[in-house]
């Protein structure tokens, strides 16, 4: 269809040159046509000109010698009637001036007043002294024009027997021998001028009626170079001209079906990339080679706070915040120039920004750049964004895992080593009970290392595929065995433990070892955050929920197990923070022993009992903690 349009188009370029070519060759056919008319006529009517003096001036002679011949020129009666009747039968001579040997006018005709009578005898005796050819008796032609018309004034002499006798003066119309002449020529102006009106016309009317189809076929075919394929030609035309139409809308009709097949295509792959986009975890926003964006999936949205905002289209640098702004626009004009330098293969850079100034949330950007295989030129920047914080948290608590652990070791370490060397050293003169003092030492040392020990361990097996095979124990010989291992503790420090126990409570479903851990890992923080003469309660109780509420959610029979104590606190944003690994509230002030892993320990265990452990927490009121447990009734 393409081509048979191609090939109908072609064919009107060509009409239309012929058609311009035929009035271009028309117009000068005419031009030399006229030109060569021109030229004939002027020839015939100089040639005319010629012929009708030659004939005045035979007529002139012709009637002076009939007037010599036939009449008496002393008889002026006689001369007139035969000049009058002469002049009344030729319409040509239009004046008959008859003027003695002395040039007095004798007779004029038609009769004018005295004062045209004069003039014309001026006339007569000026042409006679201008001409010398009169002297020697020859007629005298001249040509003038009297009251629009074109007269030949033939001056004769008259002679007899070389006696000059007088002069006739006659006036000829040229008008009548020349009205044919003058009829060719105006007809001849008047068909070289409807030649060229018909022309005229036709060229017009061709032109009017080519120019209508040709602006709308052109106006369609730059809509159609723009991608508007709703197009469509509606002039009514016959011939060649029509077949073109016709197929061009066919044309365009099926560039329409193409192009919605596309689009449907192209927005289907859209709709499936962009759900597949939104569902990824990092934020992803992607811009053009301008930094327009084309695309923000959920994440980003929420990172920014880019919601209710219509983005498409936009600068990314007009959304950014001011220092990720500063970050990140150096990075994306590098990636944008140096893919006009290198287009065989994609860049990406990596940058860590903290989104909060207050350096809270760091996030990684990765920027990389979408290169068009085909064309080889930069469709776009892909910037992938991954919140970090918490591997951040992770990582700096791990550091300050290692610092203490260091610290936790090398104390122990350092008083072992130093307790036994001076055993060593001083044996001999170191008593009982000195020796006994410095040996309970580094063994209490040597337990403290194997509690921090055994706590890694533990978080190791923790964080292992390994579960925890769960039977119903007794619940009340597990939290006195606890409390008795700590009370030493607590009154150390003057702090009151005191445990609140339902009696009629006995078994729960959990792991004795570890559920042992879990109560102790508690009461140990509570202990270790209590100022002097506080309290610590551990309460063992029921929990009871309405009926509707137990069917809802399937949950009966539990025991919940809770620890209130009078000390630190903690503040609201560290209490989800709490639970990580390595974690420890007063990292600030470093005045308390430990590694970061007991709660840690605790969430892990209740993990593998499917349990959560919940936490409420004021600053300088004190701590709650509390996790349910089934009982058997």
């Amino acid at each position: 269809m393409y081509r048979k349009i191609f090939q109908i188009s072609s064919k009107f370029d060509l009409n239309i040159n012929f058609n311009r070519f035929i009035v271009l060759v028309t117009l000068m056919i005419s031009v030399i046509m006229s030109s060569l008319t021109f030229w004939s006529l002027t020839l015939f009517q100089e040639d005319s000109i010629i012929s009708s003096r030659r004939f005045c001036k035979d007529l002139g002679l012709l009637l002076a010698s009939n007037i010599v011949d036939s009449t008496d020129l002393n008889n002026q009666k006689d001369i007139a009637y035969f000049l009058e009747k002469i002049y009344l039968s030729t319409a040509s001579i239009r004046y008959i001036l008859f003027f003695d040997q002395y040039g007095n006018l004798l007779l004029g005709l038609p009769i004018y007043n005295t004062k045209i009578q004069n003039i014309l005898q001026l006339h007569q005796s000026l042409l006679q002294l201008e001409n010398k050819e009169f002297l020697f008796n020859i007629p005298l032609i001249n040509s003038n024009k009297l009251v629009n018309h074109d007269i030949v004034d033939i001056l004769i002499p008259l002679t007899k027997s070389g006696n000059t006798l007088g002069s006739l003066d006659l006036g000829i119309d040229l008008n009548t021998r020349l009205s044919s002449s003058r009829l060719i020529r105006d007809l001849s102006i008047f068909v070289f001028v409807l030649v060229w009106l018909m022309l005229f016309l036709g060229v017009a009317f061709n032109t009017l009626a080519t120019s209508v189809p040709q602006k709308q076929l052109f106006l369609g075919i730059n809509n159609i170079a723009s991608g508007n394929f709703h197009q469509r030609l509606n002039v009514p035309i016959n011939g060649e001209l029509g077949i073109l139409f016709v197929s061009f809308n066919e044309m365009a009709e099926k560039l329409q079906s193409y192009e919605k097949k596309n689009v449907d295509k192209i927005i289907s792959e859209k709709n499936k990339l962009e759900t597949i986009a939104s569902v990824i975890a990092d934020g992803t926003i992607l811009v053009d080679a301008e930094l327009r964006i084309l695309f923000v999936n959920k994440t980003a949205q929420e990172i920014f706070d880019w919601f209710n905002i219509d983005l498409t289209g936009v600068s990314i640098c007009n959304y950014l915040p001011i220092h990720v702004n500063e970050a990140l626009l150096p990075i994306l004009n590098k990636l944008v120039q140096s893919s006009y330098i290198s287009t065989n293969k994609s860049q990406t850079e990596e940058v860590y920004i903290n989104l909060d100034y207050n350096s809270k949330r760091i996030c990684r950007f990765l920027l990389t750049t979408l290169l068009d295989k085909i064309l080889k030129v930069l469709t776009g920047i892909v910037i992938i964004i991954q919140d970090i914080s918490k591997e951040a948290k992770l990582n700096e608590a791990k550091n300050q895992f290692i610092g203490n652990i260091s610290h936790e070791l090398r104390t122990p370490l350092c008083n072992i080593g130093s307790f036994l060397e001076t055993l060593i050293d001083y044996n001999d003169t170191l008593d009982e009970k000195e020796k006994i003092n410095f040996l309970t030492i580094a063994n209490n040392e040597t337990r403290r290392l194997s509690s921090l020990v055994n706590d890694i361990l533990d978080l190791s097996v923790l964080e292992s595929e390994y579960d925890y095979k769960l039977d119903y124990i007794d619940l009340t010989q597990t939290v006195y065995n606890v409390v008795n291992t700590l009370q030493i503790v607590a009154t150390k420090n003057n702090i009151q433990l005191i445990i609140e126990l339902d009696q009629n409570i006995h078994y729960v479903l959990a792991h004795e070892s570890s559920l042992l851990q879990v109560i102790s890992n508690l009461l140990n923080n509570a202990l270790k955050f209590s100022p002097c003469n506080s309290k610590i309660v551990l309460r063992v109780y029921k929990v009871i929920y309405s009926h509707t509420y137990c069917a809802n959610i399937g949950i009966q029979n539990l025991v919940r197990v809770e620890i209130i104590d009078e000390g630190i606190g903690i503040a609201e944003e560290d209490q989800k923070a709490i639970f990580d690994r390595f974690v420890r509230i007063e990292n600030n002030v470093h005045t308390l022993e430990g590694t970061g892993l007991g709660l840690s320990i605790v969430k892990n265990i209740l993990h593998k009992h499917k349990i959560d452990v919940i936490v409420q927490s004021q600053l300088n009121v004190g701590t709650s903690v509390w996790f349910n447990l089934k009982y058997l009734r």
